[in-house]
């Protein structure tokens, strides 16, 4: 049996402490395992496709980093891996028919009046090279979506592809998504808007849209004093929304990551166009934005991990 948790902490105004990810596991031997509880969605390039502190944008519109409550189960022999779950529900803190889910989380998950329920994941990578470590994956995502006023279920659906390779110090993941959420609401039409929430708070993104990933690295190995290492990297991701009308949201973060266990300091230069978290309009911008301006910010974050 096995148990990992992790627990964050961070201010009232973003949410307060939450629970990351918190499971029970059990190994049935060197090839196959299950994990039951609060357990990370087996999607896309694990564990995220990017390098920086910002993440990159599949992380705000809740596919990257994220972590339902549910069974996974994952295999790993050779060349393959394979990854297959159901989740009854996101994190949930606020039970209830009628009861919103609650913003105070550390991943984003859709909220407002709509209930992420019964979702199914799979996954399969297949990992090659000798001189290089190299993979190549696919992903798919199935769920409902209870909505609270009309008291019926909707969908929402993803699809990812993926490359990722590691010669000596340099790493490259390459990631394309397709998302199409689809709830049961009120209006006759599907939404072209849905509501997603994290840290306290929630804004709206496109309800159909793409999402292009690219992330180059290069690590330093130094293991001299305190400094382990340092990673310099460069990662770029477009929001490509489906909607007419809608201008999509873009990012590209170039920084550094320097390893001073247990202490992590990332130094990034932000820049992002139709982006909540760099400068534009917070509950707009993932969804019916139409600005083209780029906002840029410069940020050093320490982290201490124990």
């Amino acid at each position: 049996m096995s148990l990992d948790a992790e627990y964050r902490f961070y201010p009232e105004s973003s949410g307060g402490g939450m629970l990351k990810h918190g499971w029970l596991g059990y190994r049935f031997n060197d090839y196959n395992q299950l994990q039951v509880g609060l357990t990370t969605v087996p999607f896309g390039i694990q564990p995220y496709t990017s390098n920086s502190y910002f993440f990159n944008i599949n992380y705000y519109v809740g596919l990257e980093d994220d972590a339902d409550m549910g069974i996974k189960y994952i295999y790993r022999r050779n060349t393959w891996e394979f990854a297959a779950a159901f989740f009854k529900n996101s994190d949930e803190f606020q039970f209830g028919s009628d009861s919103e889910s609650s913003p105070s989380r550390y991943a984003y998950d859709i909220g407002g009046r709509n209930k992420e329920v019964n979702q199914g994941n799979a996954q399969l990578i297949y990992h090659f090279g000798q001189l290089t470590n190299q993979q190549i994956g696919a992903s798919t995502m199935l769920g409902g979506l209870y909505n609270l006023d009309t008291e019926k279920m909707g969908k929402h659906a993803a699809f990812a592809i993926h490359y990722m390779g590691e010669y000596k110090g340099w790493n490259l993941k390459l990631q394309y998504i397709y998302r199409n959420i689809s709830p049961n609401t009120k209006e006759m039409e599907a939404p072209t808007d849905v509501e997603m929430c994290a840290y306290g708070g929630s804004y709206y993104t496109a309800s159909r849209f793409m999402v292009y990933s690219a992330s180059l690295a290069y690590t330093f190995r130094l293991d001299k004093g305190v400094l382990k290492s340092i990673q310099l990297y460069n990662d770029f991701s477009l929001m490509d929304k489906q909607q007419a009308g809608y201008v999509n949201s873009a990012q590209n973060i170039t920084g550094c990551l320097l390893d001073i266990k247990p202490v992590y300091i990332y130094v990034d230069y932000a820049m992002g166009k139709n982006h909540a978290w760099l400068g534009g309009n917070w509950e707009r911008s993932f969804s019916d934005a139409t600005s083209n301006a780029w906002n840029a910010r410069f940020n050093i974050n320490l982290g201490y991990y124990f």
